[in-house]
């Protein structure tokens, strides 16, 4: 069963097209966190919600210990093609490189969300585990 999460972000629709077996294939960017206040659901079953905008997380530089992280993204981020193609680098900023990370990862959706949650260098914490230095 599907839970609502109290803290997610929003999106902007960037492209769409139509897929091969006729669905409609997006492409979403993320623009700011929130945290939900309260959530009524309509009674045609529409989520509504009120939220509270979060602040930009602050500029947090990367710690050495954590550098193959970035090294690591520089490595896969051009795979995902034109995806990534016009998103800024900013391979110093610890808040940056876990949150790429933790949208790149195949990691499970309420891994994901924790992360979300977390401050950049617990979230560099957590992700860290699951990277290999010297992979990419």
């Amino acid at each position: 069963m599907h839970q609502t999460a109290a803290v997610g972000t929003s999106a902007r629709i960037v492209d769409f097209s139509s897929l091969a077996d006729g669905l409609l294939g997006i492409t979403c960017r993320g623009e700011r966190r929130f945290r939900l206040q309260r959530r009524v659901r309509a009674v045609d079953g529409l989520n509504l919600g009120e939220v509270e905008w979060l602040a930009d997380e602050p500029w947090v530089a990367l710690p050495g210990a954590y550098r193959h992280l970035a090294d690591w993204l520089r490595n896969v981020l051009p795979q995902f093609g034109d995806l990534y193609a016009s998103i800024p680098r900013h391979y110093d900023d610890a808040a940056w490189v876990g949150a790429r990370i933790a949208e790149t990862l195949p990691i499970s959706l309420s891994d994901k969300q924790a992360c979300l949650e977390l401050d950049p260098l617990a979230r560099l914490t957590r992700l860290a585990p699951l990277i290999r230095r010297g992979a990419g």
